[in-house]
């Protein structure tokens, strides 16, 4: 089974995140290599028809987990993992990814992707779920660290302090979010480049692209906005510190036609030097 790490020497270029809505789009980009499904809406049946038909022309598909709450002070729920990982196998996935993030606590569901305390307590509690879940995994499994409005009062370590010890401790890749990476500095008052420069890009699996907008001063993260220019330019400063193996344009909702779409794949093939799939 052909595997994305950072080892292998594959280069998967820029893809998209399928979703219904856009299947028929996403089924005609001739020069497609590789896309993400949401882990979730996969049944045990197997995948989608026009998904499943992408998986058989050769197309890389990565099944991106929302759902298990690796932050969770509770260990990981047991079918929720298994249902993941039996969807990268019915994928014949090259790896999967899911969040450093909790979904939530004592029975209650939040409904979104909710930041951790960046205390070692918390540290100890996603390592210990990661590994629940790369035991039953048979492929890698890559880590994306979240866009977040707040932070905790009680952080014991930065950002990259974070995201380097899960990473080190687990063996697991970084699903590095670009969007996430400009989202964060820019509501906090930081220099993005400060934490790509700490971060452990050797590991990075694939890179997630994505819109936003700003509302009140606040930025937020939407994927129903498209890609801005200061994103474009991360994009391009990371890849001339470590190219990545592979760019995901997130889109999900107010997706705008197609013609808008395409340009939004080819800005990133642009701004990171891989050929354009459009």
């Amino acid at each position: 089974m052909r595997r994305m790490t950072r080892n292998s020497g594959t280069t998967y270029g820029v893809g998209i995140g399928w979703r219904p809505e856009i299947s028929g789009f996403v089924a005609d980009l001739p020069g497609l290599r590789f896309v993400e499904v949401i882990a979730e809406s996969v049944g045990s049946a197997g995948p989608p028809p026009a998904l499943a038909a992408l998986r058989e022309a050769g197309v890389a598909v990565v099944p991106h987990g929302v759902r298990l709450s690796l932050g969770g002070a509770e260990p990981v729920e047991p079918d929720r993992v298994r249902h993941f990982a039996q969807v990268a196998e019915l994928l014949g996935a090259p790896m999967a990814s899911e969040h450093i993030a909790f979904v939530r606590a004592g029975g209650v569901e939040a409904g979104h992707l909710l930041p951790l305390p960046r205390t070692r307590e918390a540290v100890d509690a996603v390592v210990a779920n990661v590994s629940r879940v790369q035991a039953e995994l048979s492929v890698p499994l890559a880590l994306e660290p979240i866009a977040a409005l707040f932070d905790w009062p009680d952080d014991e370590l930065d950002e990259a302090e974070f995201i380097s010890e899960i990473l080190d401790r687990t063996g697991a890749l970084l699903l590095l979010d670009i969007a996430n990476v400009y989202a964060n500095a820019r509501n906090r008052g930081t220099n993005p480049l400060a934490l790509l420069d700490r971060l452990p890009l050797d590991r990075v699996g694939y890179v997630h692209v994505a819109g936003g907008a700003a509302h009140d001063g606040i930025y937020h993260d939407t994927h129903t906005d498209p890609v801005p220019d200061a994103v474009l330019d991360l994009v391009t400063e990371l890849c001339a510190r470590h190219r990545p193996p592979a760019l995901l344009l997130e889109r999900d909702g107010h997706y705008p036609e197609a013609a808008a779409l395409r340009g939004e794949l080819d800005a990133i093939a642009e701004a990171s030097g891989y050929p354009a799939i459009t």
